[in-house]
């Protein structure tokens, strides 16, 4: 049994992460806050024996196997060093960090102490994700042309907070869900983005001068160009990825999201034809595979290595969206 610590008491863990955790095997045995209140609270909610106040405390506990960070994105880098440091396997919440050459240690630390880190993006475990991956390898489409992601939600209240008001901390749709649609047409495509274009918007919701809404264009290696969409601020909505070949479509609604649902319909010269999915929770898959992994059993769903691939996008849409300019993608691999 792998026996976890959570850095951060983070809604994402309680609504998600812990129920995946346990449900794949594990156990969750401390929660690390910086509020000893919220801690003992948390812990106390969730079922979870232990709080503490201080990031040594966790990482040193001998009873931890793995951690799971899910702070404010600026923490991460210095919370994985930590955790690699102290021989911690880590899971870690997107964007992995606010610069590539702190991502870079990051899986460097991983790396030197033995440990698996992986990349929490959850999206790359829907069913409709992976049929749609396994129809474009089966070439089913053809040779892929284009792609669209639309993934413009509304943030619910309780989730605005830094996301809104803290450039520092990673705030800003693009860092929050585009590194998201990257790593998902990484997945679905196998392909990666060599190039970005972009604009952003203030539509209302973001403060200190932060984007709460994006669009743009991704051009892949194999010259695959994908159009996404992105926001904060889009309340009636819904969200879809699109696949354009030679030989047909792939069109997939209601699928950029932590639930199990969605439908994908390949479209083609015979018609329209419903994929077959067998739905599953997103979480549960990605820590079986991270669990699986931590045995010496293939690697987890999104590595840190993916991780770095869609930060790297997402700092170029910034700087695409901030300079008006084409920005390479660049990751120094």
């Amino acid at each position: 049994m792998t026996r976890w610590g959570l850095i951060g008491a983070s809604t994402i863990a309680k609504e998600w992460v812990i129920g995946a955790i346990r449900a794949t095997g594990g156990e969750v045995v401390s929660v690390m806050s910086t509020n000893a209140e919220r801690g003992r609270a948390y812990a106390a909610e969730q079922g979870i024996a232990k709080s503490v106040t201080s990031l040594d405390a966790l990482v040193n506990d001998p009873d931890i196997d793995a951690v799971y960070i899910s702070t404010t994105n600026e923490l991460h880098r210095d919370q994985a060093l930590a955790a690699a440091r102290a021989g911690r396997h880590i899971l870690c919440e997107k964007p992995i960090a606010m610069a590539l050459d702190d991502a870079r240690a990051m899986l460097q630390a991983a790396k030197d102490a033995g440990v698996v880190m992986a990349t929490n993006h959850h999206l790359r475990n829907a069913a409709t994700h992976r049929a749609m991956r396994a129809a474009i390898k089966a070439g089913r489409i053809g040779t892929p042309l284009s792609a669209r992601v639309f993934h413009a939600v509304y943030l619910p209240p309780h989730l605005q907070g830094w996301r809104l008001d803290k450039p520092e901390a990673g705030g800003g749709v693009i860092l929050d869900i585009t590194v998201h649609d990257a790593d998902t047409l990484r997945f679905v495509l196998d392909d990666d983005p060599v190039e970005a274009i972009a604009f952003s918007q203030a539509g209302g919701m973001g403060k200190a001068g932060l984007e709460d809404a994006a669009m743009g264009v991704l051009r892949f290696r194999s010259g695959v160009i994908a159009q996404f969409h992105d926001g904060f601020t889009t309340k009636f909505a819904e969200t879809g990825l699109e696949v354009h070949g030679t030989e047909g479509s792939l069109i997939g609604r209601n699928v950029m999201t932590q639930r199990a649902t969605g439908t994908v319909i390949l479209r083609d010269t015979g018609g329209e034809h419903v994929l077959p999915l067998d739905h599953a929770n997103l979480y549960e898959t990605a820590l079986s595979a991270f669990h699986a992994a931590i045995a010496g059993n293939g690697q987890p769903s999104a590595t840190g290595e993916d991780g770095v691939w869609s930060l790297a996008t997402g700092l170029a849409v910034v700087e695409a969206a901030r300079t008006g300019k084409t920005v390479r993608i660049e990751t120094g691999f």
